[in-house]
């Protein structure tokens, strides 16, 4: 018995010793218990729409006051013609536009009848679904109130439009997400598991004291799996059509582009990762933990990120894969073009960047 309570205390000792374990062990439970618990909810809230009100009277005015004054919905823009309604969408602000035919109380007091329509980007259907549901249930609410104590009761008419993705296929919204997982798990995990196991065999200070720069050290490193990377994505692209129907809509070579630069952004991920841990256990479980989990929860591949506290949906904008997952969606679904997509190009640029002068940096003072 004695002996067993002495390797307990040396092993707690080590664990202890060692800060890193420490964090994983104690930190990483209530990074996950909170990320999981404010993440994970299947409603959507402040969501951005526009308003197309061709009527403009008072039975309009009244449905758009009780959807602003929702918890779900946050008006962004007034639309003043239909051609105004794809650009709206093709700017990546909107989620779900809402159309009042001309003379919308008019009809609907002589007639007793009146439509409206409600237009929704079906790229992710699960959301343009709820959201459709969201605005369906305020108009009705709002008839049953018109109804009350009516011989002859109001009816309004919600036809709904699913934009991009009218059969509401889940692939549309998979196959991007899934994209955005694989290649940064890949590139980033397995370019600094393969640059930790040269340390942990003492072989990296050999190479390192070779002629070979340092700079063609890390490039024999990470071209294998950029090379497997760019193998995995033409798969995906090929199962996605060809398997699931879902063709490519816009620009192959922009998509091209935009998949090139996520491929280095994850790669310069892996270089940092590896500069910082010194055991192939330790950086797979950054590139596991750390990596996978944001992916997935922070990135708009499972979950809203607008019904999100604010406090993670700023931390969402370091995540590379969500602005990878929102350009392959508006180039790959929507068929939109450069102009509309800069912004995300350049913070996937900056990002890289980024990675490889810190890297560059702390590589260097590993050499000293």
């Amino acid at each position: 018995m004695k002996q067993l309570l002495t390797f307990i205390k040396k092993e707690f000792h080590h664990i202890l010793r060692d800060k890193r374990s420490m964090l994983v062990l104690l930190g990483l439970p209530i990074v996950q218990l909170l990320i999981f618990g404010f993440a994970i909810t299947t409603e959507t809230r402040n969501c951005n729409i526009a308003i197309l009100d061709n009527s403009k009277d008072g039975a309009t005015q009244n449905i758009i006051t009780r959807i602003e004054s929702s918890t779900y919905f946050d008006i962004d823009r007034t639309l003043s013609s239909n051609d105004q309604i794809e650009i709206a969408f093709k700017t990546g602000r909107i989620k779900l536009a809402i159309v009042f035919q001309p003379n919308f109380q008019n009809d609907l007091l002589h007639t007793n009848k009146t439509q409206m329509q409600i237009i929704t980007d079906a790229s992710d259907p699960n959301q343009a679904n709820t959201l459709a549901n969201y605005v369906s249930a305020i108009v009705m609410d709002y008839q049953q109130e018109l109804n009350q104590n009516k011989d002859f009761p109001y009816t309004i008419n919600t036809e709904i439009r699913m934009l991009y993705n009218p059969q509401l296929k889940g692939e549309y919204s998979s196959v991007p997400g899934v994209m955005g997982m694989i290649l940064l798990l890949i590139s980033a995990m397995m370019t600094s598991i393969s640059i930790v196991k040269e340390k942990e065999l003492g072989t990296m200070e050999v190479l390192l004291v070779s002629p070979m720069k340092p700079s063609i050290v890390i490039l024999s490193k990470v071209i294998p799996y950029f090379i497997v990377s760019l193998i995995n994505v033409i798969t995906i692209l090929l199962i996605s059509d060809f398997v699931f129907g879902i063709p490519i809509q816009g620009s192959f070579i922009l998509l091209s582009l935009i998949t090139i630069i996520y491929i280095v952004c994850s790669l310069a991920l892996g270089i940092l990762i590896s500069t910082v841990t010194s055991s192939q256990q330790a950086a797979m479980i950054i590139s596991l933990m750390g990596l996978m989990l944001p992916v997935v929860m922070l990135s708009g591949y499972a979950f809203p990120i607008s019904s999100m506290p604010m406090i993670l949906q700023i931390i969402s904008n370091i995540v590379p894969a969500k602005w990878y997952i929102i350009m392959i969606k508006d180039v790959m679904i929507k068929g939109i073009g450069l102009f509309e997509i800069w912004q995300e190009l350049l913070i996937i640029i900056g990002m890289t960047t980024f990675f490889l002068i810190i890297s560059i940096k702390r590589f260097k003072v590993r050499l000293q």
